[in-house]
């Protein structure tokens, strides 16, 4: 049975879907079958990240029951397959957000990561996807406003008794009008899971239509990615990321006991 992360925010334009994007790219360039799920169904941006904006089948048709959720999963080039939604204000009448934890349900048996982008904000859409979930990812920006509304989200998904994975703050560049990072930490109370710099190469890779951890994997955005990925994973592909790192000669020299 796969899992299912709901990738959230208290706000908006802080890269909650640039974040669920490259964490499932990620997740899925280690070997596991992933599927992001765009449950953003009244502003979608999954479909446009990934250079398909419009296609026949969406989640729209699946939660109106016009459609089994297989025929609504596509595949990116990269290999990562993605549920998008439609951009259609026609297909936003009579939607039942409450249908997504069934969804969420059938997506388990035939993938081992769903990552669901969801809407900001703490709404019906929001609140639906929270319900689907098994844990929460939140993103934030090292800003008072976005720190705020990530904590009455975290506050949130705990009244709904989901458990919070952790937090990823994006953006980040060290300035200093930003928040600093013990101070986001003592405020939110929950682990970080990393953070992603503030780094022209997102930017590049949205216009190129693909993740940032494909068309610029030496980026600093693309190692924190990767990083956060691994995280997610478990400790065991930690250490495999650190034994590659090492090489040849620091594994012969970690054997003799020098490392």
């Amino acid at each position: 049975m796969g899992k299912v992360y709901v990738v959230i925010s208290g706000k908006g334009g802080v890269g909650k879907t640039t974040s669920a994007i490259n964490l499932g790219s990620s997740i899925n360039s280690l070997g596991k079958e992933v599927v992001i799920v765009d449950a953003n169904i009244s502003t979608p941006n999954v479909g446009l990240h990934l250079g398909s904006p419009i296609v026949p089948i969406t989640i729209n048709h699946v939660i109106n029951n016009k459609a089994r959720v297989e025929e609504a999963i596509y595949e990116h080039e990269s290999g990562t397959k993605i549920l998008p939604a439609s951009l259609s204000l026609n297909e936003l009448k009579k939607v039942n957000y409450n249908r997504l934890p069934d969804i969420a349900k059938r997506l388990r048996k035939i993938s081992d990561y769903i990552l669901i982008d969801s809407a900001a904000g703490l709404g019906e859409e929001a609140k639906a996807a929270i319900k689907a979930a098994d844990e929460i990812i939140l993103v934030t920006n090292p800003e008072m406003s976005s720190v705020t509304d990530a904590l009455k989200t975290i506050k949130f998904a705990e009244q709904m008794k989901k458990p919070v994975l952790g937090v990823i703050i994006t953006r980040y560049s060290g300035d200093k009008y930003e928040m600093d990072l013990e101070s986001i930490k003592d405020m939110l109370e929950t682990p970080v899971l990393g953070i992603v710099p503030e780094d022209k190469a997102v930017k590049e890779s949205q216009y190129l239509k693909a993740p940032v951890i494909y068309t610029h994997p030496r980026s600093k955005a693309s190692k924190a990615y990767n990083k956060i990925a691994r995280r997610i994973l478990g400790p065991e592909y930690f250490r495999e990321q650190s034994e590659k790192s090492m090489g040849f000669l620091g594994k012969v020299l970690k054997k003799l006991g020098f490392k």
